[in-house]
């Protein structure tokens, strides 16, 4: 039981330093040694839990691909699809800036990862996970009738996850991007231009889960 802790803790760390080194370097730059140091782990104890760089990117995603599953099947009960989609932009945003490894996952196909195709593939592994999800949730909402006429559910999803892909990078550099009333005042601009105005209501660009002097919108 010790061994499978300690077996645990060192693929745990071995993970984590992998992302932090991806987001640094670029997954083509990123060297087994530096992450192994990274870790403080052999490069030897690095190969017994992972073969490869590859099986590093690996798992790194699988990893982000969770976090992403869960902060998104959480989101389902309860509420409408266009409000389980804000809540979950909230909940991803602030993800991408306190979670090196979901940050990580994501960046593989930007910056220097984007010029290596095994990075960038891996990639867009999670990135396409995230996009379905949102245009899962924009067919029901159209389907509910939240939608305004003449929207379309794709070319909507379309435009959000082109905004919070802009979040994200813009995120890196100037944390106030990543805030959360800085995508309540996002969703405050777009609620109306998709929602009809009599549901408009039914939706709180600020959050389900936010404290009410920060809900601010229901979009009006």
């Amino acid at each position: 039981m010790v061994k499978q802790e300690r077996a645990v803790r060192t693929r745990e760390s071995l993970v984590r330093a992998a992302a932090e080194v991806f987001a640094e370097e670029g997954y083509e730059t990123a060297s087994i040694a530096t992450i192994s140091k990274r870790a403080g782990v052999s490069t030897g104890g690095l190969h017994f839990h992972f073969g490869s760089k590859t099986a590093l990117a690996d798992a790194v995603v699988d990893r982000a691909a969770e976090s992403l599953r869960v902060i998104t099947v959480s989101r389902l009960a309860g509420a409408n699809p266009l409000q389980s989609l804000v809540d979950s932009t909230h909940d991803l945003v602030a993800l991408l800036a306190r979670d090196a490894v979901v940050s990580a996952a994501f960046g593989l196909v930007a910056g220097n990862g984007a010029r290596s195709a095994v990075g960038r593939e891996r990639g867009w592994a999670v990135r396409r996970q995230w996009q379905r999800w949102v245009e899962a949730q924009f067919h029901d909402a159209a389907a509910e009738g939240l939608l305004a006429e003449g929207v379309s559910p794709q070319d909507a999803a379309a435009a959000v996850v082109a905004a919070i892909v802009g979040f994200e990078v813009l995120g890196v550099d100037r944390r106030e991007w990543s805030s959360r009333s800085s995508l309540t005042r996002y969703w405050g601009l777009m609620l109306p231009q998709l929602v009809p105005v009599h549901r408009l209501g039914d939706v709180l660009a600020g959050g389900s889960g936010a404290p009410p002097a920060s809900r601010s919108a229901r979009a009006s």
